[in-house]
C-alpha cells in the first residue's frame, strides 16, 4: 500500500508539474520564431519583383515585410502568416497570387524573421494594425481592394483585423476557433482551458464580420481539427463560401491543386469590384 501511495503521490506530482509548465512557458509553445531565422530566401528566388518594407507600429516596433506586387493588380492581399517561421517560408504562395493578378504584402510580427521585439498577442493585433495603414495610407490602396487573409494562428489575427476595419473580403486558412479551444483539442489530458493565458478568439471576431468569408480547412488538418474550420464557417452571418483542402496542417495550401486555385479565384470575382487596382 505505502508503495502505491508513493507512485500515486509521484504521478500526482507529476501531473501538475506538467500544468505549472504548460501554464508558465505557454508562449514557448505558441510561437516557433527561430525555425529558419537563417533562411535568406526572398521573392527574387522566384524571379518576382518586390519591395523590402518597414513597417513602424504604434509602440514603436519595426516591422520587416515584402510587397510584391501584380501585374494589373486587381487587389492586394494583406497576408498573416502562422506560428512557425517567418515570411521566408511563405514564398509558395506567391505564385498563386501572381496567377490571381493579386498583389500581397507579407508581414512578419514582432520577435518573428527581422522584424524588431518579442511576439505576443496583443503585439500581433498591433503589428496588423500597421500592416493595414500600411496599405491603406501609405500605398493608398482603398480599403475595398483589400483581402485580408491568415493562416492558422494568423487567422486569428486577420479576422480580429477584418471586424475592426472594412476590406474586401477575409479569407482563412486552417484556422482555428480560439486559443483555449485548441489547447483543450491538443492537451485532452490537461485541464488546458483553465490554464491557457491566450484568447486569440477566432470565432468571436468572425461573428463580428461585415464582410464577405472564405474558410479553407482540411479533414486531414492534423494540429487543427477541421470542426474548428466549420464552426467558424457556420458562425459567420455574412456572405460565405466553404472550401475543403486535403493534406496535413501544413501542406494542404491553397496553390496545390487548380480546382482550389479556381474556387479562390472565384470567390475573389464575386467580392472584388471589376477592373483593376
Amino acid at each position: 500500500m505505502r508503495l502505491l501511495g508513493t507512485l500515486l503521490i509521484g504521478i500526482v506530482l507529476g501531473y501538475a508539474a506538467l500544468a505549472a509548465l504548460l501554464f508558465v512557458f505557454q508562449s514557448r509553445f505558441i510561437y516557433f520564431p527561430e525555425i529558419g531565422r537563417q533562411d535568406r530566401a526572398t521573392p527574387a528566388q522566384l524571379r518576382l519583383p518586390y519591395e523590402d518594407v518597414r513597417i513602424t507600429t504604434t509602440d514603436g516596433e519595426n516591422l520587416h515585410g515584402w510587397f510584391v506586387p501584380a501585374a494589373q493588380a486587381r487587389a492586394a492581399v494583406l497576408f498573416f502568416h502562422g506560428n512557425a517561421g517567418s515570411i521566408v517560408h511563405r514564398l509558395d504562395w506567391l505564385p498563386m497570387f501572381q496567377q490571381l493578378r493579386l498583389s500581397v504584402l507579407l508581414v512578419d510580427y514582432r520577435g518573428f524573421g527581422a522584424s524588431t521585439g518579442s511576439p505576443s498577442e496583443a503585439g500581433t493585433h498591433v503589428d496588423a494594425e500597421a500592416a493595414w495603414r500600411f496599405l491603406t495610407e501609405t500605398r493608398g490602396i482603398p480599403a475595398g481592394r483589400i483581402v485580408v487573409m491568415g493562416e492558422s494562428l494568423g487567422g486569428a489575427v486577420a479576422a480580429r483585423l477584418a471586424a475592426r476595419v472594412h476590406p474586401a473580403a477575409l479569407v482563412l486558412h486552417s484556422a482555428f476557433t480560439s486559443a483555449p479551444d485548441l489547447a483543450a483539442d491538443l492537451y485532452p489530458f490537461l485541464p488546458a482551458r483553465l490554464l491557457t493565458r491566450f484568447d486569440y478568439n477566432t470565432l468571436d471576431a468572425v461573428m463580428k464580420l461585415r464582410c464577405p468569408l472564405l474558410v479553407a480547412h482540411s479533414p486531414g488538418d492534423e494540429i487543427v481539427p477541421v470542426a474548428h474550420g466549420r464552426r467558424l464557417h457556420d458562425a459567420a452571418t455574412v456572405d460565405k463560401q466553404w472550401l475543403e483542402l486535403a493534406g496535413g496542417h501544413n501542406d494542404g495550401f491553397l496553390f496545390m491543386r487548380a480546382e482550389w486555385i479556381n474556387a479562390f479565384d472565384a470567390f475573389m470575382r464575386r467580392h472584388l469590384p471589376a477592373g483593376s487596382g
